[in-house]
Formats: structure tokens, sequence, C-alpha cells
């Protein structure tokens, strides 16, 4: 029997009346098809009900992340760096 995949973090960060994170991150038993790490991730900023940034993977696309309707490579490095380039991100958002 396969070694399910084990939910790591799970939260919704409001960070305003019309704004939010979502967070969900797992660790899976192995390599997604076009990953090379065991992580299964999805780290989200809605404004106005619109997902205006994610970062993500899933198989076959590898880690990736979009802004608006524009999709890009992301070289994923560590979760901890994840966190900090998604947080970057949504700071250069916010500004723009």
């Amino acid at each position: 029997m396969p070694t399910p995949a084990k939910l790591l973090l799970r939260e919704r960060l409001v960070l305003g009346a019309d704004r939010f994170v979502d967070v969900v991150i797992w660790q899976v038993p192995a390599p997604l098809r076009g990953s090379l790490h065991r992580y299964k991730y999805r780290l989200a900023f809605v404004v106005n009900e619109v997902c205006v940034l994610r970062f993500d993977n899933e198989p076959g696309k590898g880690d990736h992340f979009h802004i608006g309707e524009r999709e890009e490579f992301y070289q994923f490095v560590s979760l901890d760096q994840l966190a900090e380039d998604f947080w970057a991100a949504v700071g250069r958002w916010e500004v723009v």
C-alpha cells in the first residue's frame, strides 16, 4: 500500500475586507511529474474574489506561478524560499 500524502499546512489569512491568502501544502510520497521535490502546494492571493497571484505545481506542469492570466516557470528551492518568494510577489502586487 503506497504511503499517503501528508497535509503540512492549510490556512487562510485575511489581509483586508476584500483580500485574503490561501495556503495549502502537502508532502507527497514521490515528486509530481515535472517537479524534483516531494511537495504539492498552492499559495494564492485573492482580491475581490479573483485569484490575482498563485504559486503552485501540478503533474506535468511542474512548479510555476500565475500573475493574472500570465503563467511562468518557478524554480523551487525550498518551502521557506517558496514562502519568501510568494510574499515578496504579494508585496509587489499590493504596490501596483
